[in-house]
């Protein structure tokens, strides 16, 4: 079986998922994904649950918008796209995903209305462990059927935490359904024995919360219940889409440090575990390519050249060997990603770009080279 490349996933994927750990430039990298399958003509979608909120911020979109907005056209046009209709981006607001899921799925308009405004509500569906993986799985889903999009990308927060979008909607699942839980849900809903000591439960609980606010959570919980029901089917449902080695790719961003290569190789197994569609690695701000670097000779400075010259030719020396060193080490690193791999998925490396690659022009360079590049 031959190996893709980066085109096959941004030209034939509805959806690639990009994690890695901090600082790795894996937001960087998303962005490049989006803007070269932008260019390329499919209508995309920048989707992030990065905390950091630089993939919308790099695109020049507004944090916490109710739904994903066109890219700017300005911005679109120092990236070469025309068309303001091929790239639109959204940075994933919890409570926002979870008050329309409500409004959806509530019994009446009425219920919904007094659910969001339950203050309880409020905390919940924007501090519980497990909440934003939640609501991005079920805003991932939800793009998903409505088919609005050629390609959705996927920036997730820091690798081992990128697996809280898989393993989120299960967390939140266990708390909903845990004791502390049930403590909360009215006499009818418990068993017998629950049944029996309700009016002490409900006593102590409104002595310990207060009155209002123990009615506040009776309603939550109460109310919650049945909607997350739904939200569990949804949550179970995108997690089997996420598994379709022909519409999704999952691919792992680190850098040659050694603690991100820990990582991302980490993430490789889960994909295994999870059987998840891993389509390589990236090895961002690399030195692997530059296999041109070489030593100033002796003779840079002729062949009596003067004590300052004689000191700068050393530390130019000492500083180029120590290039060759760092390519050297990126290129081992390189083939060890490739060799961990898979028979059928790539290993690349992208280049360390002088001044960073936070301007457009240096996004659009990282995503040609993609689009050009070819596994090791």
């Amino acid at each position: 079986m031959s190996r893709l490349t980066p085109e096959d996933i941004i030209l034939g994927r509805r959806v690639i998922v990009c994690a890695g750990s901090g600082g790795v430039g894996k937001t960087t990298t998303a962005t490049a994904i989006a803007l070269a399958a932008a260019r390329s003509g499919r209508r995309v979608l920048a989707l992030t649950v990065d905390p950091s909120k630089r993939l919308a911020e790099t695109l020049g979109v507004d944090r916490n918008l109710p739904r994903p907005v066109p890219v700017p056209a300005e911005t679109l046009k120092k990236a070469g796209i025309t068309d303001p209709s091929l790239l639109e981006a959204w940075m994933l607001d919890p409570g926002v995903v979870a008050d329309a899921f409500v409004h959806r799925f509530a019994e009446s308009p009425e219920l919904a209305a007094r659910l969001t405004k339950n203050r309880i509500y409020k905390q919940v569906s924007r501090m519980i462990a497990g909440m934003q993986e939640y609501t991005a799985m079920e805003a991932l889903y939800g793009f998903l059927r409505e088919e609005r999009y050629d390609l959705i990308v996927l920036d997730t927060p820091p690798s081992r935490n990128a697996l809280d979008f898989l393993y989120g909607p299960s967390r939140l699942s266990n708390f909903l359904d845990g004791r502390i839980f049930q403590l909360f849900l009215p006499g009818e809903k418990r068993g017998l024995f629950r049944r029996a000591t309700s009016r002490l439960v409900n006593g102590v609980n409104a002595a310990v919360f207060g009155r209002e606010t123990y009615e506040e959570l009776q309603e939550f919980f109460t109310s919650f219940a049945d909607i997350f029901k739904r939200m569990t089917k949804n949550a179970s449902a995108g997690l089997q889409a996420l598994r379709d080695p022909d519409d999704v790719a999952f691919v792992l961003v680190t850098s040659p440090a050694t603690e991100a290569m820990t990582d991302a190789l980490f993430f490789r197994r889960k994909c295994i575990e999870l059987e998840l569609p891993f389509a390589g690695f990236v090895l961002n701000r690399s030195q692997a390519g530059d296999d041109d670097r070489t030593v100033p000779p002796d003779e840079l400075f002729g062949s009596q050249p003067s004590a300052v010259e004689q000191s700068a030719l050393g530390k130019l020396q000492q500083l180029a060997l120590f290039e060759q060193a760092a390519v050297v080490r990126d290129q081992e690193r390189l083939t060890h990603l490739a060799e961990n791999s898979g028979d059928d998925a790539f290993a690349l490396a992208l280049p360390q770009l002088p001044g960073g690659a936070e301007k457009m022009e240096a996004l659009v360079h990282l995503g040609q080279v993609l689009m050009r590049s070819h596994s090791q």
